[in-house]
């Protein structure tokens, strides 16, 4: 009789979980589930493909992604995400303009003042904005000369060396004073 009674204990306890699996309201839980399931399936495929569209040119392997991605639920997409390309064809696109400007700005050899950036041009000995002195000039037919020349190429006169370029003689005397003392012998 015990046994009888552990039995039906069990049964009522498995009758339960068996009626709510049986029930209408398990029904909808599951069809529901199922139909978000299949719907977040379906997002996640037509995501790949306009992540896909704005990244790779080729519609072949834009396919070939979405493909992957209705193939293997969720984990074609992860797979998708660790393959595809790091950047927006249209960024690449506005890079490459960028880089286009960049070298025609540089290819026009426009030249700038150093102190305010104002446009000057290679004859000028100074910057007409600030007044900064942009090159020397020679003594004898005062052309503008290039920082580093030695003589003048219009006129062949030596180039007087005027030291540092934008340092005062007497700070330049102080800097090459102490080796040139070391360098005399006593």
């Amino acid at each position: 009789m015990i046994i009888a009674q552990t039995t039906t204990t069990n049964d009522d306890l498995f009758g339960g979980v068996n009626d709510f699996f049986d029930s209408g309201a398990w029904m909808i839980l599951r069809n529901m589930t199922i139909f978000f399931v299949v719907v977040f399936w379906l997002a996640t495929a037509y995501w790949v493909f306009k992540d896909a569209r704005r990244r790779v040119d080729d519609g072949l392997l834009v396919g070939m992604a979405v493909l992957l991605a209705l193939a293997a639920p969720f984990i074609g997409a992860i797979i998708y995400m660790f393959l595809r390309p790091p950047e927006y064809l249209e960024d690449m696109r506005e890079r490459e303009l960028e880089i286009q400007a960049m070298e025609d700005r540089l290819s026009r050899q426009e030249l700038h003042c150093p102190v305010c950036r104002a446009e000057v041009e290679a004859s000028f000995l100074v910057c007409p904005v600030c007044t900064s002195k942009l090159k020397q000039a020679c003594v004898k037919c005062a052309s503008p000369l290039e920082a580093l020349w030695q003589i003048c190429p219009y006129c062949a006169t030596p180039v007087a060396s005027t030291g540092l370029p934008g340092v005062d003689d007497t700070l330049a005397d102080s800097w090459t004073a102490p080796r040139r003392r070391a360098a005399r012998p006593e």
